[in-house]
């Protein structure tokens, strides 16, 4: 009797493991970045990796949709070289980043994702860093250094004042800037998830090619990042989170105070840089929103390169950390 507990005992632990495994999805990241950790914080156990003397200034670098922390390849070695302690999450719905609760709705609006970012600090013990992004992560780093301008020391961000208003959202665009966003339409259709859901490789592969056309990236490049897309709730962040930018979907009550915060277009007061690229077309010389900055303030345009401005041009964007480190030095 004891041996068919023994037994029975081994085989629920076995099926256990076995269903662990399947929820975190298997990555492998290039060694540029540093080591493959993770670390639960908030509603998350967060995959990152983890470059760099850990007495250096820390650094925090967010990736966009649909990419993932290999943008960062060739930056994270810039930076480490010059001392800094860099670490590159993935954000929910990307990579190894999973939910510690199934029953945790799978939001996507751009408080949740900065929540993400604070309780990541708070779980490393990072009182304060360098944050910078591009694409959602541009958003996120925005929104961080506006709630919580105490825990940002410098923010980089591509495509500047990224915060979502959801009013302004509502009101139609010349048609030409609507056909950009193509795809949020086709993600508000029950046919579009379907379609996202079928054809996630395809799909974001376009997406790069569109954002990027001078940009000559190979297969294994895309590959590489194409791996996170296999994260259990990568659709379904993905979907809510352009739903939610149109009203289509609602986001958490809990985020409430916070989107209120947010809707009112806070300044940014840490010391930042922002960066236009060829992808931002006539808003590229950052005009539009230079005003909502009102700290130390630089904005710097990139020519002949796309929305992946990292892994385009990780020299540019890493000079960019570097240089909004010193504006508070100075």
């Amino acid at each position: 009797m004891k041996t068919l507990f023994n037994s029975a005992k081994i085989i629920l632990m076995l099926l256990f493991m076995n269903a662990a495994i399947a929820q975190a999805p298997k990555q492998e990241v290039n060694s540029s970045l540093g080591t493959l950790k993770e670390i639960n914080a908030g509603l998350l156990n967060v995959g990152y990796t983890e470059a760099g003397p850990s007495n250096g200034t820390p650094v925090i670098l967010l990736h966009g949709w649909p990419y993932d922390i290999h943008s960062y390849n060739e930056v994270v070695p810039i930076l480490v070289s010059k001392g800094y302690h860099v670490f590159t999450p993935y954000l929910r719905g990307f990579g190894t980043t999973t939910f510690l609760s199934k029953a945790t709705f799978r939001n996507g609006q751009q408080a949740a994702l900065a929540s993400d970012i604070i309780a990541f600090m708070d779980a490393l013990k990072i009182d304060k860093a360098v944050i910078g992004g591009f694409d959602w992560g541009a958003r996120t780093a925005v929104v961080v250094s506006a709630i919580w301008p105490e825990r940002v020391k410098g923010l980089v961000s591509v495509s500047g004042y990224l915060v979502v208003n959801l009013e302004a959202n509502l009101k139609p665009l010349p048609p030409k800037a609507e056909l950009g966003w193509w795809y949020q339409y086709y993600f508000a259709t029950e046919r579009g998830k379907l379609g996202y859901t079928q054809n996630t490789y395809e799909f974001n592969k376009q997406i790069w090619q569109i954002a990027s056309p001078l940009w000559n990236f190979d297969k294994a490049t895309y590959d590489q990042t194409a791996q996170s897309f296999n994260n259990p709730d990568h659709v379904a962040i993905v979907i809510h989170n352009y739903r939610w930018r149109q009203s289509l979907e609602k986001g958490e009550s809990k985020y409430d105070s916070l989107e209120k915060r947010l809707a009112a277009r806070p300044a940014i007061k840490v010391p930042t840089i922002t960066i236009g690229s060829d992808f931002d077309g006539a808003f590229a010389d950052g005009k539009a929103y230079a005003d909502k900055f009102t700290g130390k303030y630089e904005h710097r345009i990139l020519k002949g390169i796309g929305h992946n401005v990292p892994q385009e041009d990780p020299e540019a964007f890493a000079k960019a950390i570097i240089d909004v480190d010193n504006f508070s030095k100075k």
